[in-house]
């Protein structure tokens, strides 16, 4: 007789501390999987708290009140096997990343993560205690081992005793990152380990977006030859299931050595079931996948934090044109409000570029000139400046008059303050604090300027009406802070900056290994000291959404008095 077994991944997004939240989704996905006849539940790493939680795991009430809610979704889990992520501690006081294995309202088992990342914008080793303990768990003769994200990374670790112990298929539960190409990088490490082990791998990732950082599902299933035969959607909730035959598994392998304890859970095979077809679904290209990253962060990031509506200055430039289309997706062409504050340096085609996007996207668009209030500032320092030449003083001034306008509103009507900044500019200090830097959130922060034209022109393609408008891609970038300007005054063309940084901040090149590489000692030499010398800039501005290797914040974490010079 064939015994089939039924296992649902639930692609979750949970949101860090709302407890009764996080429960209530996975009470709901636990009444979904039995709708569908699902024998085993799987849930993401840590989603009864949400990941990361950070400091919170120091608050012992907060580690509590995650362990209470466990046991109340442990009451409904009748006729069901559920593997669920929370935070579990012991008499010692040591807290755990945990997986709680719990069949039939009872808790057979809590897996401790063995291996805590401690890089990049992983804090594990501050929190938790290292796990010790390997488990297999068999349903008849179907017998599965149990990890946590950062295990299967491990080459003939964890994985590899569980199938020495007789797992033939390994369940990970994951609360795993986004960045550009991680989602292949995942792929093929799985498929890789499933090949090396001769064992099915079931790999969920956690949902939603966490202030920087972005968790983009894309969880999937691989058979022993390391083939994917089933993939869930990126950068969306999701429940993937699918049908494993335990005769087309083999025998249970003998156990060779340092064996796991074995855990027995009681199994009555379900007769007369729909077969579930598994889907398999193309994976996003790197602009499509980067500007939903982007959707989804702004999203849940103001949605998340209690706001309703944010407010975008549109100054008619690529950058502030690329903020607002994000916002409008994320939230809603009712839910941002665009301002145009334009002085005697912009130009007519930039206003009216404004104004035609917000027409475009149906957002309700106010100007605010700052000609009036500029001359105020000009008139009141006249005399302690007499005699000082204009300079980057005059221009900033006018960048902190419009934050101080944007910041007006945000007090006024709660709106959030979606600051535009590139990745290009925060790295060579080319934004003013308390200017262009100052509001909420960073949408674009982590986006080079290069790739800020990619995304526009991407978004224009798979919309309708060009939203963005031409003139506004094709203008030579200007801050329109003094006659004439453009970006190409202070800073090398885009192409040039963007690639220099990419090996600066992305792969920690020196400067003698990227002049060896692109020649141009000069402008590496200029663009280097541009990035040392603004880190104090960077610490003061808002969170942005991660979608590099490296961000600046949590990914990158330089000492702002720092006397460190690179040889030149």
């Amino acid at each position: 007789m064939k015994s089939i077994i039924r296992i649902g991944m639930v692609q979750m997004n949970a949101t860090v501390g709302d407890l009764n939240a996080n429960k209530g989704k996975i009470l709901q996905s636990i009444a979904n999987a039995r709708t569908k006849e699902v024998d085993i539940v799987i849930f993401p790493e840590l989603a009864v708290c949400g990941y990361p939680p950070e400091d919170l795991l120091l608050k012992r009430h907060f580690v509590q009140d995650n362990i209470k809610t466990l046991r109340s979704i442990v009451k409904e889990t009748a006729h069901i096997t559920a593997i669920v992520g929370f935070v579990d501690t012991d008499k010692k006081g040591n807290i755990y990343n945990a997986a709680a294995i719990i069949h039939n309202k009872v808790i057979k088992k809590i897996y401790h993560k063995q291996k805590l990342p401690n890089y990049g914008v992983f804090d594990e080793a501050r929190y938790f205690t290292r796990g010790e303990e390997n488990f297999t768990f068999c349903l008849g003769s179907f017998c599965f081992g149990v990890s946590i994200c950062e295990d299967m990374w491990d080459r003939k670790g964890i994985c590899h005793e569980q199938v020495k112990s007789g797992a033939q298929v390994l369940i990970n539960i994951s609360a795993s990152p986004f960045h550009t190409g991680k989602r292949k990088e995942r792929e093929q490490m799985v498929c890789r380990r499933a090949r090396d082990e001769q064992a099915s791998i079931f790999y969920l990732n956690l949902v939603g977006g966490q202030d920087e950082l972005v968790f983009d599902g894309g969880s999937f299933i691989v058979n022993n030859k390391g083939t994917i035969i089933a993939s869930g959607t990126s950068l969306n909730e999701d429940f993937i299931c699918a049908d494993i035959n335990t005769s087309s598994l083999g025998k249970k392998k003998k156990i060779l050595s340092s064996p796991a304890f074995s855990v027995v859970l009681s199994f009555k095979e379900k007769r007369k079931r729909a077969a579930i077809t598994c889907r398999k679904l193309k994976a996003l290209n790197k602009i499509e996948e980067i500007y939903k990253a982007l959707v989804l962060g702004t999203r849940d990031y103001v949605q998340k934090n209690g706001f309703q509506k944010v407010v975008v200055g549109l100054s008619g430039g690529i950058d502030s044109a690329l903020t607002a289309v994000i916002a409008h997706d994320a939230l809603g062409k009712n839910n941002v409000v665009g301002i145009s504050m334009p002085s005697q340096y912009s130009s007519p085609g930039t206003q009216r570029d404004a104004e035609h996007l917000a027409q475009k996207l149906g957002l309700q668009f106010i100007t605010v000139p700052i000609q009036r209030m500029y001359q105020g500032y000009l008139d009141l320092l006249k005399k302690e400046f007499h005699g000082l030449k204009q300079d980057a003083t005059e221009e900033n001034l006018q960048a902190r008059i419009r934050g101080n306008i944007l910041m007006a509103f945000s007090n006024k009507q709660g709106w959030l303050v979606l600051t535009t900044g590139n990745k290009s500019e925060t790295a060579v200090g080319y934004c003013t604090l308390y200017g262009d830097m100052a509001g909420g959130f960073a949408v674009i922060k982590d986006v080079s300027k290069t790739c800020v034209y990619r995304l526009a022109q991407y978004r224009n393609r798979v919309g309708k009406n060009n939203v963005i408008p031409e003139s506004i891609i094709q203008r030579a970038p200007s801050a329109e802070l003094r006659a004439g300007q453009k970006d190409q005054d202070t800073l090398p063309p885009y192409s040039t900056l963007d690639a220099i940084l990419e090996d600066y901040i992305e792969r920690d090149k020196s400067f003698e290994e990227i002049v060896a590489q692109r020649g141009e000692a000069q402008t590496v030499r200029n663009v280097l000291a541009m990035v040392d010398r603004n880190e104090y800039k960077r610490r003061q501005g808002p969170p942005g959404i991660k979608i590099t290797p490296k961000s600046f914040g949590r990914d990158r974490r330089l000492p702002i008095t720092n006397r460190y010079r690179p040889m030149m």
